[in-house]
């Protein structure tokens, strides 16, 4: 019997056990993983192998720098013994011989410089916010917002150094110098001007009349300055563009105006965005509100170890920025306790919300907040009319109609808008306000929210 499957990115045979076998394994682990089955040539033939093959697998697994981390086991093939080794993927920079591979296609290369600094940042071996900024002085850094921030993490975390202290020391009490060096987490943080030394430490935020990027924009704000400053200005630029609806309060004259969208899941997202982005990346955080949503996307994927499915349940907190985190942490912006997901989950499910989206594309991590649980997969599983959409795309924009309007809008007879609405209440979507010749519609606050499955039907 022959194995028919080819080498690729992430396997490989090796008929004997031989230097090869050295690079193959860090290519592996610095690449994606891979497995590979000693005892097997190259065109799949099984030629077996021995507990001697086993032993110096082993030892240059445990020689490469750092040594690499593998599960084996032995099967029988045609009455021979064949090793299947498998390499994980490492979060480390692995080399054989004091040189570092990587793995293209079916073959191993050797990595240069570059690709080995590029593969460490990835892996959070060296870190944006712990390097120096060298052309940055003391005199860059702004003294009242270190004052501020130091009130601030006192009354927030019972901070005990004094506002009073001096810019130098109180960098060096928050670790944010290093070998007598500014860091470019001091700059982010608190410099006068963070984008004289980092263009891209900026946060865009834009505002769209429908469900399309599409021109023209209604609004275009580009945030600089430092970073706590743009969460603070990326988090009102998104609040004051969400619907306050007026909600009566039994026994009171007062009202409450709640944000559609619960203010914390707004501000944990920006906040998470702007603390975890990839700085080495030269894109800024983007943020765009539109009519059904809201989209957070940020530079820079998970850091290893964390997956989607990881950041929905409990799980620790790894930074890719400490220092930054730190500070964030200090200033009450973060918990540093991997909780901050759960809990825009649970606070968009309490208020009838679907739960915030989380996807990586395009080497960024982006996050989807909606605005209404009416989005367009929900509406198709409805069967609504082509009138029915139109108006609900309407009451996005208008908040509220009218029956007469609704007739202006359709060209169609009042017995058709009545049955029209009628089935939009029913279904969940509008509720009717108002008496007599002031009867009007409105989107409902909290959607009696129906699960729909990926193809779009009813769960």
């Amino acid at each position: 019997m022959k194995f028919s499957k080819l080498e690729d990115k992430n396997f490989d045979y090796k008929e004997k056990i031989d230097d090869s076998f050295g690079k193959t394994v860090c290519a592996f682990a610095n690449t994606d993983g891979g497995k590979i089955i000693v005892g097997v040539s190259k065109n799949g033939e099984v030629v077996g192998a021995t507990q001697k093959d086993e032993e110096k697998a082993t030892h240059i697994m445990e020689s490469c720098k750092p040594s690499v981390k593998f599960n084996s086991k032995w099967e029988k093939m045609d009455g021979k013994d064949i090793l299947m080794v498998e390499i994980p993927k490492s979060n480390r920079t692995h080399s054989w011989k004091g040189v570092a591979y990587k793995r293209v296609g079916s073959s191993s290369f050797k990595m240069d410089v570059d690709e080995i600094v590029e593969l460490s940042r990835k892996q959070g071996v060296i870190k944006f916010d712990d390097e120096i900024c060298k052309r940055v002085s003391l005199e860059d850094i702004d003294p009242e917002k270190i004052k501020w921030f130091l009130q601030t993490a006192r009354i927030r975390r019972s901070f005990p150094l004094s506002e009073d202290i001096q810019v130098k020391d109180a960098l060096c009490h928050l670790n944010l110098m290093k070998d007598g060096g500014i860091t470019n987490a001091a700059v982010l943080l608190f410099s006068k001007n963070p984008q004289r030394f980092h263009l891209q430490a900026e946060t865009k935020c834009l505002h769209f009349h429908g469900t399309e990027i599409k021109k023209p924009f209604e609004n275009y704000h580009i945030y600089k300055g430092n970073i706590f400053d743009q969460v603070g200005n990326a988090v009102g630029f998104i609040l004051d563009r969400l619907i306050t609806p007026v909600i009566p309060v039994p026994g009171k004259i007062a009202t409450e105006r709640p944000y559609e969208i619960p203010e914390f899941v707004v501000r944990e997202a920006i906040v998470n965005a702007i603390a975890h982005r990839d700085y080495y990346s030269s894109a800024g955080v983007q943020v765009m509100v539109f009519s059904d949503r809201i989209e957070i996307w940020n530079p820079g994927e998970l850091p290893s170890g964390l997956t989607i499915e990881v950041l929905k349940k409990p799980h620790p907190s790894i930074p890719r920025n400490k220092l930054i985190a730190e500070c964030f942490h200090l200033s009450g912006h973060i918990e540093k306790a991997g909780s901050g997901i759960i809990e825009m989950m649970k606070q968009c499910k309490e208020k009838g919300l679907p739960e915030p989206e989380f996807e990586e594309k395009m080497g960024c991590f982006v996050t989807t907040i909606w605005r209404y649980i009416i989005t367009e997969k929900y509406l198709e599983s409805l069967e609504l009319n082509e009138r029915q959409k139109i108006v609900i795309e309407y009451l996005r924009k208008k908040q509220k109609i009218t029956s007469r309007e609704y007739r202006g809008i359709c060209n169609v007879a009042k017995d058709t808008v009545n049955r029209d609405l009628n089935d939009l209440i029913n279904k969940g979507l509008i509720e009717k306000k108002g008496k007599g010749a002031h009867t009007f519609y409105v989107i409902k606050t909290i959607v009696r929210y129906r699960p729909i499955s990926s193809d779009g039907k009813e769960k």
